[in-house]
């Protein structure tokens, strides 16, 4: 936020000096975050001097341009091309020596050079009004006063305005310091708090008077509860013209553009006081009646920005008898309905709106203005009468106009102000140092905060409509010590501290299970929760009824729960391949949100993504891509270091994978293994293979902290391992050989892995090589090649009878 130093001298007679000031700011709360120097005119007409125009000759190689002489108020006369057709012998000119700097209409700096114009040399630069930033004259040079002293400074003949301004930092809760009054008033409890008193200066509205009761426009509310109080009050015979220049400099100043003087005075009053107001062309209002209410859903309304809009059946809308929408209340105005230069009377506005409704409606529209933007944080619902009459009074005086009704005031329930009770003791607990009871009261009354009753053990107080933001003891506790100052409370020099010992065991096997992902070259990511709704349709393993959908969302990109942590990784892989990163190992612990019947779950998960080649490139090695098998190693590497073996193989079949497997404990399932399929990359726009494994990481705590260790002697008779290379159908799953394998044999085979894939041109169309691996095992003998043959012959025929498999 900005805050103009001139335009608070306006409400304290401030001697301070600027950093001061914002020292002082920046203790009281209103962290002040920079200062920066504008003048009314963009460099202050630095190095414009009242130049006399001594002679003027015709250009003797441009027909268009004349050579002059001109007297800057020293002994050498300087010589300048000038191509406007007023100059002329004995003007008093504004003269841009050489070195000055001017800007142009879009801020950009051109420097006055000493230089040649068609072979004649010129010293500087005869100027006209836009030229300088004065006006948009651009038909001649500017005529001064003949009275004017030559080499006179331009910029004491124009009166430039130098202003500082405070950039805030201004927390969500302060809406009463969102105006220049408001920081006034801060300020002033700060200086008396100093032991300076001063005045805090209002603007007079004792002059409100209306001229003559010709125009009334009605007013009728159709909810209190969201329009609590709306005022308004006809101008007429006004005349839209430009603002004087005292606006226009303090808009300037905080970085707003000038409009025209309706526009500006009511920008003008918002940023004095902290009240938002419209000005809408009264002859657009029919049935010279304003309803406040809302319409019905979907309806269309063309706003200010020119942009069609559907309504929401919870926008608070402005519109006359037809019901036709004029303006969507507290947010943004109607195209048609708004102040042009032909308009001649007006309708002004101030009220104050339910600020949950605002923001609602703000956040649906995606629309944030400066009117919004102090609604939806709460206004001092006494400031709107008061507001009305200071704009009034301005339109009067600057547009000619005249007030032509009373002002309607819809204030049907008077709000009461907030009654709190201060505890002497508590204030003492929370500050941690007992500051001295009249000081208290001294700073609750330069706060505005009334002390109904006092008594030893603390101060009855009734809080100021406009501090919406105090509420409670504490927030009491707090205005006190901001302004008696954080620097003011004393504190011990002895530094104590406290060791704890982390005794979660999950973190740690957390962190045991990060460590080794690292040492095996994996980063670390944490993604948003949030996600987009439409990546649900990329697979039908999550449903969308499932989704937990959020109420209020940031945006449509952040719209719902995510019910896998596998999109959020995509887009982060995606975010590094377009820069360029092509090989990457990452990991993710996080949480699933899914929405059944039963109600809501949460599901800890551990994501591992790799892509690209196993290690950076190296002369001294040669580079290997990332497949199946590597991430299936890295999984067993885990498993192994938290003490889980003889894990289960099976089939996976979901539409995440084009290939993937399943690892489990007895029934429980820990992770699930694959390679992404393409055209869920394709959505992400990425061309190279993705290899994810996701395990289901509350399972694995669960096991992990509850296992207990067995020992069992080592198998008497020895294991034995065989492979076998199969051709076979696109269609077949790994599922499929592996259910087939233990039915036909249950007695001796204890484990079936894939352990290759391979798909190429050189296989017949449709097939596939699967290269499968299988434990024999007899607990109570050695088995003999004649009995293993007879058991590998048998799987054989049984994969050939049922897939039409053969051996490669």
């Amino acid at each position: 936020m900005k805050i103009s130093y001139n335009w608070l001298k306006q409400f304290l007679n401030i001697q301070l000096e600027v950093e001061k000031t914002g020292e002082l700011l920046t203790d009281l709360g209103l962290e002040v975050e920079g200062v920066e120097k504008v003048e009314s005119i963009k460099g202050g007409l630095d190095g414009v001097v009242v130049g006399e125009v001594l002679t003027c000759e015709k250009h003797p190689n441009a027909d268009k341009l004349k050579v002059t002489t001109v007297n800057l108020g020293t002994e050498n006369k300087v010589k300048i091309v000038c191509g406007a057709p007023n100059v002329e012998v004995g003007l008093k000119v504004p003269v841009a020596t050489i070195g000055t700097k001017l800007y142009d209409q879009d801020g950009n700096e051109f420097k006055i050079k000493k230089g040649k114009i068609r072979g004649e040399e010129s010293h500087g630069m005869i100027c006209a009004e836009d030229e300088l930033g004065l006006g948009k004259g651009h038909d001649g040079i500017m005529v001064l006063d003949e009275s004017i002293e030559v080499g006179t400074a331009c910029a004491d003949v124009f009166n430039i305005e130098t202003d500082y301004v405070f950039e805030i930092g201004l927390t969500p809760n302060r809406s009463d310091a969102m105006s220049h009054y408001g920081v006034a008033r801060d300020l002033r409890a700060g200086l008396i708090q100093q032991g300076t008193n001063l005045e805090l200066i209002t603007p007079s509205v004792s002059d409100f008077h209306v001229d003559e009761r010709v125009l009334k426009i009605d007013i009728e509310v159709s909810d209190k509860d969201l329009v609590p109080r709306y005022d308004g009050i006809t101008i007429t015979d006004i005349e839209v013209k430009d603002s004087p220049k005292w606006i226009q400099n303090r808009l300037k100043a905080i970085g707003i553009n000038p409009k025209n003087n309706i526009v500006d005075i009511t920008n003008y009053v918002l940023h004095e006081l902290g009240q938002p107001l419209h000005a809408f062309d009264a002859t657009k209002i029919r049935g010279n009646k304003v309803l406040v209410k809302t319409l019905d859903e979907g309806t269309s309304f063309k706003t200010l920005d020119g942009i069609e809009r559907k309504l929401s059946a919870d926008d608070i809308m402005i519109c006359d008898v037809d019901e036709n929408p004029l303006c969507i209340a507290g947010v943004l105005g109607g195209l048609e309905s708004g102040v042009s230069e032909n308009t001649t009377s007006v309708f002004l506005e101030s009220a104050y709106f339910d600020p949950v409704s605002i923001r609602k409606t703000a956040k649906r529209h995606a629309v944030n203005t400066d009117a919004s933007f102090r609604f939806e944080r709460g206004i001092d619902i006494n400031m709107t009468k008061y507001a009305l009459k200071r704009a009034a009074l301005l339109i009067e005086e600057y547009a000619g106009g005249k007030l032509s009704s009373d002002v309607l005031d819809y204030y049907p329930e008077k709000m009461e102000d907030f009654q709190v009770f201060l505890s002497f003791k508590n204030t003492y607990r929370l500050i941690g140092q007992e500051i001295p009871k009249e000081t208290i009261k001294n700073i609750l009354a330069s706060l505005d905060i009334k002390i109904n009753s006092a008594t030893e053990a603390g101060l009855g107080l009734t809080i100021p409509s406009y501090r919406v933001d105090v509420q409670r003891e504490a927030d009491i506790i707090e205005e006190i010590l901001r302004v008696y100052g954080y620097n003011n409370i004393e504190f011990s020099h002895k530094l104590n501290t406290s060791i704890s010992f982390d005794k979660n065991v999950d973190i740690k096997i957390e962190n045991i299970i990060s460590n080794q992902l690292v040492s095996l070259g994996f980063n670390e990511t944490m993604s948003n929760s949030l996600t987009k709704p439409e990546y649900i349709e990329l697979t039908e393993s999550f449903k969308e009824d499932n989704n937990v959908e959020m109420l209020n969302p940031l945006s449509n990109d952040l719209k719902v729960m995510r019910q896998s942590l596998l999109f959020s990784g995509l887009e982060s892989v995606s975010y590094n391949l377009n820069r360029k990163q092509n090989s990457l190992k990452f990991f993710e612990f996080g949480k699933t949100y899914c929405k059944y019947e039963k109600g809501y779950e949460e599901q800890k998960h551990l994501m591992l993504l790799i892509t690209g080649n196993k290690t950076k490139e190296n002369w001294k090695l040669k580079t290997e891509a990332s497949d199946f098998f590597y991430l299936k190693g890295v999984v067993n590497s885990l498993f192994s270091r938290l003490g889980l073996n003889d894990l289960k193989t099976s089939p996976v079949k979901t539409d995440v994978f084009s290939e993937g497997i399943g690892l489990s404990l007895g029934k429980i399932k820990l992770v699930e293994i694959g390679v992404v399929k393409r055209s869920i990359l394709k959505k992400f726009a990425i061309k190279q293979q993705v290899l994810l494994a996701d395990f289901n990481w509350q399972n694995i705590l669960d096991i992990v902290s509850t296992k207990s260790k067995k020992v069992k002697d080592l198998p008497k008779y020895p294991l034995v391992k065989r492979d076998l290379a199969l051709l076979i159908d696109n269609k077949i799953q790994f599922k499929d050989l592996h259910d087939l394998a233990f039915q036909s044999e249950r007695q001796l085979l204890k484990h079936v892995d894939l352990f290759d894939v391979y798909e190429g041109d050189k296989l017949p169309d449709g097939k596939k090589s699967y290269a499968l691996s299988f434990i024999l095992q007899d607990e109570n003998k050695t088995l003999n090649d004649k009995r293993i043959d007879k058991i590998m012959k048998k799987l054989q025929n049984s994969f050939e009878k049922n897939f039409d498999a053969s051996l490669r």
